[in-house]
């Protein structure tokens, strides 16, 4: 059995391809860390570059979000340079002595609170408890009777990052209930570095004072508006998602891997050597993502469907 020790730039987080390709080699490399979709909105058109973002454009940007989400009103969504970010600057605003994040988690959601207890499943005497819906990288899902409950006892921030198109609590947002989402993963444009913090007045004005007058560039303002309006698009892609994740079970299930955790847009897989199926999938290109306190586990995004050859015999080779 490999130690997953040996991969330890690559339990961090995902998306460490020019690592991959120092450590392995190779040059056509199939990024399947992340869970981000693998067909990106088309941007065209002007990107407003030459010119700062004006207020009405970030406020016509956060009521496309906004409708998208099944916000009722836009000045609760607030546009942040990534979700990521956001959960920053949102440590201070809400300023917990008992925070407490849900493991096993995503590594930003530490770094942002660092001194959270972490908790796996419900918290005890906290004031704060921030976790991801649905869960990275299980998948666990946060039913809505569930976050009204905790939001009534503490302050409770979830992490929607991987909602779309699962179910998601952005309409029940309020300043006990504070909803992220992120707008690269089901776009495919992780790049622009956009997502929302969804809250009551009393978070979303401390936020926006925070971030000034021009929190996202000009390029993320008109793709994101333009893809949040983008119906047909949202549709299809859905549709592509729902079909690639069908494609991929079917691979692993004919590999003889078992699912243990999903969300639309990755498998989390149990094998008994996972470092070693890292290492034979990096060995084909392939990048996944490890986990430095699971040997046992391994989770796979969405290949598109040029990779399925690929994939399938990297696992040909892992089962030999």
């Amino acid at each position: 059995m490999r130690d997953v020790a040996a991969f330890a730039e690559f339990t961090a987080h995902g998306g460490r391809v020019a690592a991959a390709r120092a450590r392995f080699g190779g040059d056509d490399w199939i990024d399947l860390s992340t869970g981000i979709a693998p067909w990106s909105w088309p941007v065209t058109g002007p990107l407003g570059l030459e010119r700062l973002p004006e207020p009405a454009a970030i406020t016509a940007l956060e009521a496309a979000a906004a409708a998208a989400f099944g916000v009722a009103d836009p000045a609760r969504v607030v546009a942040v340079p990534g979700s990521d970010l956001a959960m920053r600057l949102l440590a201070p605003i809400l300023a917990a002595e008992r925070p407490a994040v849900r493991t096993p988690g995503y590594a930003g959601h530490r770094a942002a609170w660092p001194d959270a207890e972490p908790v796996a499943d419900e918290p005890g005497d906290h004031d704060l408890f921030v976790l991801a819906s649905p869960a990275n990288p299980d998948g666990r899902l946060l039913d809505a009777a569930t976050a009204e409950r905790l939001a009534a006892a503490m302050t409770l921030v979830v992490d929607e990052a991987y909602a779309d198109p699962a179910p998601d609590l952005a309409p029940r947002a309020s300043d006990r209930l504070i909803v992220l989402r992120s707008f690269g993963k089901f776009y495919g444009l992780p790049g622009v570095r956009l997502g929302f913090v969804i809250a009551g007045d009393r978070v979303a004005a401390a936020l926006r004072a925070m971030l000034g007058d021009w929190p996202v560039s000009s390029a993320g303002i008109a793709i994101g508006t333009a893809a949040y309006r983008d119906r047909a698009w949202q549709q299809a892609q859905q549709q592509r998602i729902v079909a690639a994740g069908a494609a991929l079970d079917a691979l692993l299930a004919a590999a003889g891997l078992a699912c243990v955790g999903r969300a639309p847009l990755f498998r989390l897989i149990a094998c008994d050597d996972a470092a070693a199926l890292f290492a034979t999938l990096a060995d084909h290109a392939i990048l996944t993502r490890p986990f430095a306190d699971r040997a046992d586990r391994l989770r796979i995004g969405l290949p598109p469907p040029a990779a399925a050859a690929r994939l399938a015999a990297a696992f040909e080779e892992f089962r030999r």
